[in-house]
């Protein structure tokens, strides 16, 4: 039995992963999922809860799912209760695939410019396709915020920053710490130990205050793309060290096998027999510590929003979405600002640690259960 099939037959790890799939195919289609633009605000609509679906019409005849227009009335100053305000003579017929706010499919651009200002790569196709909507009233799924923006719609494409850091994270720190802690094992003596002495103080630096030192200093004027770029750079730099040490392990023991020597007998070079023979023998312990590393930088990206360093709005993230939560009136009043970005941080975490386990258990021939 190979290790896709012991994956397969872990059912905690294939419903991680089937999470995982659904949450990055549902952010990175967020365009059309998300039925309003994240940024467009709704006229008297603040606060709004989420948007109640009728079934049956005022009569009480059932004439399928439907909702009617919802503007905020006045606030009871001695309570805090909102009322609402209902036109039960509008209704507005709940249909999949309807046309709405226009945007660019496919649009790309990337923090590329000079001080990673946002370059676009490629304009897009426009398109006016959502995957659902309301013929008429607007439909708000999760409520909306304090400035009437949909908030399942920002919540989605929040999940675009908060879902790619760690994928780019990973990128970025994982082949720097392969190659260092390679040549670190690899060659060993002197070079061994000022590799390792370095990493050791990088191991000594407290990750969560030091990022919220170095995003403190940073310039107020920075966009939301070259906060998310240093935001990335700055989880990477301090979470490769302790993956360089585990490789100077492995590589220690591995450059000792026959055919590491017999390559180093036919006269290769040192750094080709580390990225050609060596480093592929660490793949089982590299693929499962990515995917268990990736929960870290998410969490990192939304602490740093969540405290206000990070993505900043109007820009969404799932961190600054959070951020409500530090109001106590949002909590008791509006709960429905708070919960959905948690949950989603919560099971992403979750879903990343179960497929990890799962892909640990499915790698290492030992875990077999015979």
């Amino acid at each position: 039995m190979n290790w896709w099939q012991r994956l397969k037959k872990n059912p905690l790890a294939r419903f991680g992963a089937i999470l995982l799939l659904i949450f990055y195919i549902a952010v990175f289609a967020a365009d059309f999922v998300a039925p309003y633009d994240p940024y467009e605000s709704q006229a008297n609509g603040s606060l709004l809860p989420p948007t109640q679906i009728y079934w049956q019409n005022t009569q009480g005849q059932f004439v399928g799912p439907h909702v009617y227009p919802t503007t905020q009335g006045k606030t009871d100053l001695n309570t805090g209760d909102r009322q609402l305000i209902v036109d039960r003579t509008k209704p507005a017929w709940f249909r999949l695939f309807v046309a709405g706010d226009r945007y660019q499919l496919f649009r790309l651009s990337l923090p590329l410019g000079n001080n990673f200002e946002e370059v676009e790569v490629f304009s897009g196709i426009p398109v006016n396709l959502h995957l659902f909507g309301t013929t008429g009233a607007k439909f708000n799924l999760l409520g909306t915020d304090e400035q009437g923006r949909d908030q399942f719609s920002r919540l989605l494409h929040g999940g675009r920053v908060s879902l790619s850091v760690g994928l780019i994270g990973v990128a970025i720190s994982f082949p720097l710490g392969m190659i260092v802690g390679g040549i670190s094992g690899y060659f060993g003596g002197w070079i061994d130990s000022i590799i390792m002495r370095l990493v050791e103080v990088l191991m000594t630096i407290p990750g969560l205050y030091l990022l919220v030192a170095l995003a403190a200093v940073l310039p107020p004027g920075l966009s939301s793309a070259q906060r998310f770029m240093l935001i990335v750079l700055i989880t990477s730099f301090i979470s490769w060290s302790g993956l360089a040490r585990v490789i100077r392990g492995q590589v220690l023991s591995i450059k000792e096998r026959e055919f590491v020597q017999a390559a180093k007998a036919m006269g290769g070079d040192p750094f080709y027999i580390i990225i050609r023979h060596v480093l592929p023998q660490t793949a089982t312990y590299i693929i499962i510590s990515a995917t268990l590393s990736v929960p870290g930088f998410i969490a990192a990206e939304s602490v740093l929003s969540l405290i206000g360093l990070g993505i900043q709005q109007p820009d969404p993230s799932w961190g600054n979405l959070l951020s409500l939560a530090t109001n106590a009136s949002i909590l008791v009043l509006q709960p429905w600002l708070v919960w959905p970005p948690a949950i989603l941080i919560i099971v992403t975490v979750l879903a990343f640690n179960l497929l990890g386990d799962g892909l640990r258990d499915a790698l290492d021939p030992r875990s077999v259960r015979r």
